[in-house]
């Protein structure tokens, strides 16, 4: 069979998939699907332009806290603050990253964790009195989507998996396009990079900000599943599960981000009645992939350009 009929096939039974499991796994695909979608963001500033990031779960509560507050305050209806959620988190991107742009590995990354935990720490304490300290945010409305309420978990798969699939092909076109190969050109090489004419800040500014716009999105999606949601679910933790993700299925890899996201969300499932064992198991297996294969299970090939692209 030609693998591009085969690939469609493999696209066509996982989108009938949710006719044929019960609402226990649908739901675990609609976890999956969001984790893949916010590794995908976190990718593009990782794997893509190379910036040590483990902060990205900031910007997820940033949306998600967007639109929790503008819909329980104002109602205003969720889809219209999908765009509203990404910018909001973009601008928080934009004015806690233009200061600490010029950092590099291990330093960029300490502060990023200290960015995450003041957004948590700010959560909790109810800053302005909007976020519900501790207890969070509830009675966050459902989408409506031409007359039908988003309510179940079925519902949920398609409007988190079009997402996912709407995101892969802009993140993969961003990606060939003429800013991604200057981003490529950051990553390898910096000093390389500026000697052609790259300005490495605004690139990497840009990169930053475009990341946390596509998480602040995934937290309005987020918001509107749960109908609550609290400081707990924006912890240091949940942004180190995306960066072993976009590790673990290869660093700037799109396909090996949508395996790792498996892997590390929907594979523990599998396992749960070993409740106790399971992580530990779970973290051998992690140390091993780190050590025969640390360039991740599917790393992207190797980038080449012509002399027209370079120029």
């Amino acid at each position: 069979m030609n693998r591009k009929y085969l690939i469609w096939a493999i696209c066509l039974i996982f989108f009938l998939s949710p006719l044929f499991l019960n609402a226990y796994w649908v739901d675990v695909l609609n976890n999956i699907g969001i984790y893949a979608i916010l590794a995908l963001s976190l990718n593009f500033i990782l794997g893509d332009t190379g910036l040590f990031h483990m902060g990205h779960a900031a910007f997820f509560a940033v949306g998600a806290y967007t639109t929790a507050i503008l819909n329980t305050m104002y109602h205003i209806p969720i889809l219209f603050l999908i765009p509203f959620s990404g910018i909001t988190a973009a601008i928080f991107a934009y004015l806690v990253a233009r200061p600490i742009i010029h950092l590099r590995g291990d330093y960029l990354l300490i502060v990023t964790i200290g960015i995450v935990e003041i957004v948590r720490i700010a959560l909790v304490n109810n800053i302005f009195g909007l976020t519900g300290g501790s207890n969070g945010i509830f009675g966050i409305s459902r989408p409506h989507l031409f007359g039908l309420i988003i309510r179940r978990p079925t519902h949920f798969f398609y409007y988190i998996w079009i997402f996912l699939a709407v995101s892969v092909f802009l993140f993969h076109r961003l990606r060939n396009s003429r800013f991604g190969r200057a981003l490529n050109y950051i990553k390898e090489d910096e000093v390389a990079a500026e000697g052609t004419g790259v300005d490495i800040a605004k690139y990497k500014l840009i990169a930053f900000v475009l990341g946390a716009f596509w998480a602040g999105m995934v937290g309005n999606i987020y918001a509107s599943k749960m109908t609550i949601i609290s400081p707990e679910s924006f912890t240091f933790w949940e942004s180190v599960i995306y960066f072993c993700i976009v590790i673990l299925g290869g660093s700037g890899s799109i396909t090996g981000v949508i395996l790792g996201s498996f892997l590390l969300i929907g594979l523990p499932e599998l396992f749960r009645e070993f409740a106790q064992a399971r992580m530990l198991v779970f973290g051998l297996a992690m140390i091993i992939m780190m050590i025969f294969r640390p360039q991740g299970i599917l790393p992207p090939p190797p980038r080449k350009y012509n002399v027209d692209q370079i120029n």
